[in-house]
């Protein structure tokens, strides 16, 4: 799920990742064009009460930002409330945000 607050401060968008809550997960990371698609840069915190996985980033606005889900170190998921979705070179789709 994706939740976005515009600042009027900056030309910045604060995007809320959530991974969906029947993912079972050990632990998560975010990974996407912001980062380089590095699988280890972006960890995911997991709430205490609910147990979801989730993290803010503050993105360039007016920019659109390929993403997906790296769960347990091996599985990969898009997020279904993305954007949009584009294909990726590994016979699937990315997720998408756009600021």
């Amino acid at each position: 799920m994706l939740k976005k607050q515009y600042l009027k401060s900056k030309p910045v968008c604060k995007v809320t990742f959530t991974l969906p809550e029947s993912i079972k997960a050990e632990n998560a990371f975010l990974v996407g064009d912001f980062n380089n698609w590095d699988e280890k840069a972006t960890k995911m915190k997991k709430a205490v009460k609910t147990g979801q996985f989730s993290i803010t980033l503050e993105l360039e606005k007016d920019k659109e930002y390929q993403f997906r889900y790296l769960v347990n170190g091996s599985e990969w998921h898009n997020d279904w409330h993305a954007d949009k979705y584009v294909p990726n070179p590994f016979s699937g789709d990315n997720s998408v945000v756009v600021t």
